[in-house]
């Protein structure tokens, strides 16, 4: 079943909101920021991709959001934005569904709990990081705060996340159980994530990534919050439409690229995924948009996203800047299309692919 594509939020390295990527992709260049951490008497520098919340308190108020913590705040600012951007946030929204996707959940409240729990015992440790530690506190948050009372469900597959929960979101719509969905992915940048990247990864975390290096480790850790507002196929999408959402595992059954669709892939410089790229690819054009947020489990959900303003834009949007050169030849503005279909290939470090299809 086809899903329509009604509104975008997002909530990124790039900037919050569909002109913040509009304008990533135009100028195909966003630096991370630099963070420093005190180890040992030593100073740690790297890059990220960090995520803005102060936005969020136009739609609701900070009052509301005291005790809510960073990833439910991305959460609920990407679908602040996706409303708005579909005009719903004054609709009735009684049969509206929440799907969320997430890699690794709330990292930073996880442990932070940990740590309350370690330092004063079971009885004493914090009822409020352990309430938003909760895989689908983030979820309850959306439906709370936008009276969203149909089912809301978190899906937590690694980077099959996005793909698996399309999947639930097609078929609550297929079954009539809902008339929309808020499906969002979502990933946050904590401590303890960047110090066990470090340990595995080493000085592979510096950076810049380089999607198309498929023997370098080159990722980048981001984090962020995208959201798309999503129907049943009807006559007007402002952002084309998810023809169809696949699931495999490359080692068991080969992916079979659709040839005539512009790709976009999730390579994200990492080196344990990049060469199932390299295998599939082998000279075919694609893009691939990492640079412009960072390397997250759920980053898929923002190529989905890319995919669907180019739809809108009808623009083949060139592959970001490295180092100041361009990947490819494409003009800095894109290319023009008029009649397109977009595939969106991620894979995991097993062969695990998702692959979803968008067409006008």
């Amino acid at each position: 079943m086809r899903m329509a594509i009604l509104g975008i939020g997002i909530c990124c390295g790039c900037g919050n909101g569909v002109e913040a990527l509009r304008s990533a992709l135009q100028t195909g260049r966003v630096a991370p920021q630099e963070v420093c951490l005190e180890r040992n008497g030593e100073a740690d520098r790297f890059p990220t991709y960090r995520s803005s919340v102060e936005e969020l308190s136009e739609f609701i108020p900070k009052r509301a959001l005291r005790r809510i913590d960073h990833f439910s705040r991305m959460t609920l600012l990407g679908a602040c934005l996706a409303l708005k951007d579909a005009d719903l946030l004054e609709a009735d929204r009684s049969r509206t569904g929440v799907v969320i996707a997430t890699g690794y959940g709330t990292l930073k409240t996880t442990f932070d709990f940990l740590d309350s729990y370690l330092d004063f015992g079971y009885a004493c440790s914090s009822p409020t990081h352990f309430s938003n530690s909760v895989h689908n506190a983030a979820a309850a948050h959306v439906s709370m705060q936008f009276k969203a009372t149909a089912p809301s469900l978190t899906v937590t597959q690694f980077e099959m996340s996005v793909a698996s929960a399309l999947l639930t979101a097609q078929l609550w719509l297929a079954e009539g159980r809902v008339d929309r969905v808020l499906f969002g992915a979502i990933d946050e940048y904590c401590e303890v994530l960047r110090y066990c990247r470090q340990q595995f990864f080493t000085d592979g975390e510096q950076g810049p990534i380089q999607p198309f290096s498929f023997d370098q480790q080159s990722a980048v850790v981001g984090e962020g919050a995208v959201f798309l507002v999503l129907t049943k196929a009807q006559e007007y999408a402002p952002y084309g439409y998810i023809d169809s959402v696949r699931l495999g595992n490359h080692l068991v059954n080969a992916v079979e690229l659709p040839q005539d669709d512009m790709l976009i892939v999730g390579a994200d410089g990492h080196k344990e995924c990049g060469r199932y790229y390299a295998q599939l690819l082998k000279g075919r054009e694609a893009t691939a948009y990492a640079p412009l947020f960072g390397s997250f489990p759920t980053a898929a959900g923002f190529d989905l996203a890319v995919a669907a303003l180019s739809l809108a834009d009808r623009t083949r949007y060139p592959n970001p800047a490295v180092n100041g050169c361009a990947n490819d030849a494409a003009e800095a503005a894109g290319r023009q299309f008029s009649d397109e279909k977009i595939s969106c290939l991620k894979f995991g470090p097993g062969g695990d692919y998702g692959l979803i299809r968008l067409s006008l």
